[in-house]
């Protein structure tokens, strides 16, 4: 198995790498950060890759500011891991590997 690391606070370049990832990747955790809750275009991207995706944050987005409640972009992901820490990577990861050897 190989893992890479794309990190960007550019829009259109997290769009791009998302869209790129077909036929390259089995698979997706995407950390939107604030775009979580404003980008349909994250969103659209997650849904045309045709990849399954978890939705990664560090933080638990319930226990904060009522805007960072609804998420765009959970509803085209298999799954999302939120408020622990770093930890939120390894628990996604162990889910998204979970989905891929369900299929």
């Amino acid at each position: 198995m190989t893992l890479d690391a794309f990190q960007s606070d550019i829009e259109g370049e997290i769009v791009a790498a998302i869209g790129a990832a077909r036929g390259v990747y089995n698979g997706i955790l995407v950390n939107p950060a604030a775009y979580t809750h404003t980008s349909v275009a994250v969103r659209d991207a997650i849904a045309a890759c045709g990849l399954p995706a978890v939705e990664v944050h560090l933080s638990n987005t319930h226990a904060r500011e009522g805007f960072r409640h609804n998420s765009l972009t959970a509803p085209v992901c298999v799954g999302q891991v939120m408020g622990f820490g770093g930890a939120s990577y390894l628990l996604a990861l162990d889910g998204l590997l979970h989905v891929l050897n369900t299929r």
